[in-house]
C-alpha cells in the first residue's frame, strides 16, 4: 500500500477504536448510492472514499485487488481496457458508487441467474472489525479457503461485519458475441419457454419479461462464442434487436431505470420476490403484471 492509503486506513482504524470506546454509532459510507437499501442510515459517517485505488491487477490471472473507496466506474473502465468485466453486472444507481458499496450491498444485475452473484466472485478481503482490528481473509485464488469463508459473507452484509478496506475479485473476459431476441408472449408462455431453454445447451445470459401497453414481451440475451450465439439465434427464432439499443435497455434494467419502474410511487410501492425459476405465474394480478427476470427467479411487482 502507498503511504497515503496506509494513512487513510490508519485514520479509519483510530476512528473505529474511538467510537468503540465511547459508544458512538458509525455509518460506513462510500458514494452513498445505495443509502436507500436496508435500514435507514444512522450514526456518524465513516467515509471510505480515501481508501481508493487498484492495488494490483493481473489480467492473465483474472483477478483484481481493489480498495473499497474506489469508484466502481473506475474499476470497470480498467477492466474494459483489458477486455474483461465484472460478469455479475453490479448496479451503480449513481455515478459515485464504490467497490466497497458494491460488495456490502451484494446486488447483481440481469446476468445473475446465469453467471452467479457478487459473493461468487469475492476471493479475499481485508476489513476492520468493530474493535478496530485489521483482519484479512481469503486470497487471490479460488481454492484458498479452509473452513468458514468470511470474505464471501461480506457480500450483502451492509457494513454490519466491519469496514471493508480492500477486496480481491475474480473477473472474466468479455464474451466475444452477444445477441438479444424478443418474443411476443404472455407471462405463462415466457416462463415455460425459459424453463425449456434452460435445459438445453444454449448460451443464455439474461432474460426479462414485462407487459407494455397490454402486450407481453420476453427479451432473451445470449452471450458466448460467436458460433454458439449465432446457432442459438437461428434455432430459437424471435426478433433480433439492434445491438446498441439492446445494450442500452439491459443497462436500464440493471440500473432499474426502465420505464416500467417509473410506475411505482412511494417507498412501499415496489416489491421484489425471489422464487424458484420453475415457479408458475403467482396469481398476483391485483398488483398488475410483474417484471420477471433471472429466468423466472426474480419478479418485481
Amino acid at each position: 500500500m502507498s503511504s497515503g492509503i496506509d494513512h487513510a486506513l490508519g485514520q479509519a482504524v483510530e476512528r473505529i477504536r474511538a467510537a468503540a470506546a465511547d459508544g458512538t454509532v458509525l455509518r460506513i459510507r462510500g458514494g452513498g448510492s445505495k443509502d436507500f437499501y436496508g435500514e435507514a442510515p444512522r450514526g456518524e459517517v465513516l467515509d471510505t472514499r480515501a481508501l481508493a485505488g487498484i492495488a494490483s491487477y493481473e489480467p492473465s490471472e483474472l483477478v483484481v485487488t481493489v480498495r473499497a473507496g474506489t469508484p466502481l466506474a473506475e474499476l470497470e473502465a480498467a477492466l474494459a481496457e483489458k477486455g474483461q468485466c465484472l460478469a455479475f453486472e453490479p448496479p451503480h444507481f449513481a455515478a459515485d458508487a464504490t467497490v466497497g458499496g458494491m460488495v456490502a450491498a451484494g446486488l447483481a444485475g440481469p446476468s445473475r441467474a446465469s453467471v452467479g452473484n457478487v459473493r461468487d466472485y469475492v476471493l479475499g478481503a481485508t476489513l476492520v472489525n468493530g474493535r478496530g482490528e485489521v483482519l484479512s481473509f481469503g486470497g487471490q485464488v479460488m481454492k484458498n479457503v479452509a473452513g468458514y469463508d468470511v470474505s464471501r459473507v461480506l457480500a450483502g452484509s451492509l457494513g454490519t461485519l466491519g469496514l471493508i478496506a480492500e477486496v480481491s475479485l475474480k473477473v472474466l473476459p468479455v464474451p466475444p458475441a452477444e445477441a438479444t431476441l424478443e418474443f411476443a408472449c404472455d407471462q405463462a408462455d415466457a416462463l415455460r419457454l425459459l424453463n425449456e431453454w434452460g435445459g438445453r445447451p444454449l448460451p443464455l445470459n439474461a432474460s426479462c419479461w414485462f407487459e407494455y401497453a397490454g402486450a407481453g414481451a420476453l427479451y432473451l440475451r445470449l452471450r458466448g462464442a460467436v458460433a454458439a450465439v449465432e446457432a442459438a439465434c437461428a434455432h430459437l427464432g424471435g426478433e433480433r434487436k439492434d445491438k446498441e439499443r439492446a445494450a442500452a435497455d439491459w443497462q436500464s434494467l440493471r440500473e432499474q431505470s426502465l420505464p416500467w419502474f417509473d410506475t411505482a410511487a412511494g417507498p412501499d410501492a415496489l416489491w421484489r420476490l425471489s422464487v424458484p425459476q420453475t415457479a408458475p405465474v403467482l396469481g398476483l394480478e391485483a398488483f398488475g403484471a410483474p417484471l420477471v427476470e433471472w429466468h423466472g427467479g426474480q419478479r418485481w411487482y
